[in-house]
């Protein structure tokens, strides 16, 4: 029998079912708590609401663990590549040979967009914001493939929409990079690998070859994976529930997108550097800004320590830190800015002050510091996240279709006025501002 929670309001009592997840989570179903009492539960921004179960990603912030589809982010940032977690994250099982063969080959035959998009690109003013023109290129993927608005596909019919999306995602972040630079567009090469070939779109010139390397392409796949998919976050709760209304993918995803624009959530990276080029215009003493830190009266706090979910340490940033060593070394970059976040970096992992609060380097301190090793501008930060973070946001709509979740609609409780008549305007006395 099901364990129940009693809850007694007033005379009343109500059970409520207790559900426990596949890692032993416990969780108070509430689903048919209005219909019974007509009370709603109040949870100023779902910190500890459950809108939906799913089978993707397990995050346990106490323990450090990151798992998808069962598999440990340690073991897939290690032994996989990012178009096979793509495959994981879709399919739920890591792919056989042939079936991982099969998928690539796919998504390769699809990386061109319509030449029509170039016009759309033409419009946008100098120094429109990368995530904005994000934001509308994919969502007008929908008006190119008119298809895709059916929500009563067939299977096979929404794989096809979903390998196009991971297909376009890379030329779309590469066009916007080079508009931004002010270059002309790099087709695709197909006989390039996923990430070599993002690269390659983004930093070649027309006149000259671009120089593949090894190590940048190794912690640029790092990086995607890093950032596939991180539970019900506020992008991915987005993409959920705008396609719980049977918005088409492409909706749905820019959706998320736009979600993920706000610097509270995938522009952290960006203020790391921010940060970084602050003290650096400061003279570059790091101890000053380390003892800011330190002063609970300073609002000064320092970007990319710590973490919201991950209470000991980022299993993320455990992996790419290496990355960064070795993107760092293989460049041979010297850059005050970098100089001042290795500095930043030894202090946080040896001052106790830092320590005892587990203010640890995060995964968008090191993010930030290899992005702009390669040498992408700060504002294309958010879209590498995007780029990264779609086979999740794939995942997450495509599990909810398949559950055949209803519309999103949450509750509120309301402050406002109460009841009261309507004043005609000639009898209204002064307002005062």
């Amino acid at each position: 029998m099901a364990e129940m929670a009693i809850l007694k309001i007033g005379e009343e009592v109500y059970e409520l079912p207790v559900i426990i997840g596949t890692e032993g989570e416990r969780a108070l179903d509430i689903s048919d708590l209005r219909d019974q009492s007509g009370l709603i539960t109040l949870d100023i921004g779902y910190k500890n609401t459950g809108s939906t179960t799913s089978s993707i990603t397990f995050l346990n912030g106490e323990k450090g663990i990151l798992r998808h589809r069962g598999y440990s982010i340690e073991d897939l940032a290690e032994k996989s590549s990012f178009i096979e977690v793509c495959y994981l994250l879709v399919h739920g099982e890591l792919p056989t040979k042939e079936q991982l063969a099969t998928w690539d080959e796919d998504i390769r035959h699809q990386t061109l967009v319509n030449e029509d998009m170039s016009n759309i690109f033409a419009a946008y003013p100098t120094g429109s914001h990368p995530m904005g023109q994000l934001v509308a290129m994919v969502s007008s993927l929908s008006s190119f493939y008119p298809e895709s608005l059916n929500p009563n596909r067939t299977p096979e019919q929404q794989l096809h929409t979903i390998r196009r999306m991971l297909a376009k995602m890379p030329t779309i972040c590469a066009m916007i990079y080079k508009k931004s630079a002010g270059h002309p567009k790099i087709y695709p090469n197909n006989n390039l690998d996923y990430v070599s070939n993002f690269l390659n779109m983004t930093f070649k010139h027309v006149t000259e070859d671009y120089e593949i390397d090894p190590v940048i392409v190794d912690a640029m796949d790092k990086l995607l994976i890093l950032h596939a998919d991180h539970e019900q976050n506020c992008s991915t709760s987005t993409v959920r529930i705008v396609g719980s209304s049977h918005a088409n993918l492409y909706t749905s995803i820019s959706a998320g997108i736009a979600a993920l624009w706000g610097p509270l959530h995938g522009g952290a990276n960006q203020e790391v550097i921010e940060m970084l080029e602050a003290i650096r215009n400061d003279g570059g003493n790091t101890e000053k800004w380390l003892d800011k830190a330190k002063d609970k009266n300073d609002p000064f706090r320092l970007m990319g320590f710590g973490h919201r979910v991950y209470k000991n340490f980022d299993p993320r940033a455990t992996i790419i830190k290496k990355a960064c060593d070795q993107v760092l070394t293989k460049l041979g970059i010297h850059d005050p800015v970098l100089d001042i976040a290795k500095k930043l970096e030894e202090a946080a992992l040896n001052d106790p002050y830092f320590v005892e609060r587990k203010l640890y380097p995060n995964v968008d301190f090191y993010s930030g510091i290899i992005y702009r090793a390669i040498g992408f501008p700060t504002e294309m930060f958010t879209v590498l996240f995007a780029l990264g973070r779609l086979p999740g946001w794939i995942a997450q709509w495509r599990e909810m279709r398949a559950d055949k979740q209803p519309i999103g609609r949450p509750r509120q409780l309301y402050t406002g006025a109460v009841s009261r008549a309507y004043v005609p305007i000639e009898q209204r006395g002064a307002v005062t501002a």
